[in-house]
């Protein structure tokens, strides 16, 4: 794989950096996505008012921006956060909930698009639909598979001068020139609620920690994936999954990650 860091050495440097990152999320995961960095051995912040964000994004390692609860409150404080994450020179990730769902959402996205985030993370449908394709999904749940979005994720890549991210059974990765799959997880993720938001959120923590943004995605989505698989083994249903991925995320070892399933694309 050609990648300058490896997902193991991507672990070391994000827990040795124990990165804060301010995530602008929605009211569904900011619970789980909490956890999920606290697990992993970030350091979250759940704030999204537009009087604070630009000055607390400017401090924190890195921004995250999801808007799947929207409201012009939000809006506002996603944009002044952008402003402080730029203006400091720090990552920022956009995760386009269903912005396919309503024209208001629609807009607010393709303006947010417009920013050039460091990061585009979504799933097959949302990034289908970023690139003029049509979508089987309505909601924020993918109806479509990852491989049919790989092209869609390559020219958005090279357009915007993002690293792209599609996540579902397979994981895809681009920033347009270098691409990987990661392979792992379990099926019952898609029945919590709220797993990609808070991956999108750990994309930021190691993208805090990693200079380059593709080694970075590729390290925190080989984490998921490896935390995923762990846990599926032991758990009974969703619930029992729920708890057991937040401690597989905790136990994984940057060892253990080296044996994570990334191959070149």
């Amino acid at each position: 794989m050609d990648m300058t860091t490896p997902a193991d050495q991507s672990l070391r440097q994000m827990r040795a950096a124990a990165p804060l990152v301010h995530c602008i999320t929605n009211y569904v995961a900011m619970n789980i996505a909490a956890n999920v960095l606290l697990a992993s051995g970030a350091s979250p912040a759940m704030l999204h008012t537009p009087e604070e964000s630009e000055e607390f994004a400017a401090i924190a390692g890195a921004l995250t921006v999801n808007l799947g609860t929207l409201s012009p409150n939000w809006v506002d404080g996603a944009h002044k956060a952008i402003d402080g994450a730029q203006g400091a020179g720090k990552p920022w990730v956009l995760d386009p909930v269903a912005h396919y769902a309503s024209a208001w959402r629609a807009g607010i996205t393709r303006a947010l698009v417009e920013r050039r985030p460091t990061i585009l993370r979504g799933n097959a449908s949302e990034i289908l639909a970023l690139g003029g394709g049509t979508t089987a999904s309505k909601g924020p749940d993918a109806g479509d598979e990852v491989a049919a979005a790989e092209d869609t994720a390559r020219a958005l890549a090279t357009q915007l001068g993002s690293v792209v991210a599609v996540t579902g059974a397979q994981d895809f990765v681009t920033d347009g020139t270098r691409a990987a799959r990661i392979d792992g997880g379990s099926p019952l993720m898609p029945l919590v609620t709220a797993m990609g938001c808070s991956l999108t959120c750990l994309v930021g923590a190691f993208a805090a920690a990693v200079d380059d943004p593709f080694d970075a995605t590729v390290g925190a989505l080989a984490l998921f994936a490896h935390a995923g698989a762990l846990a599926h083994d032991g758990a009974e249903g969703p619930a029992s999954f729920a708890v057991a991925f937040v401690d597989a995320l905790h136990a994984t070892s940057p060892d253990a990650l080296g044996a994570a399933r990334v191959t070149a694309a």
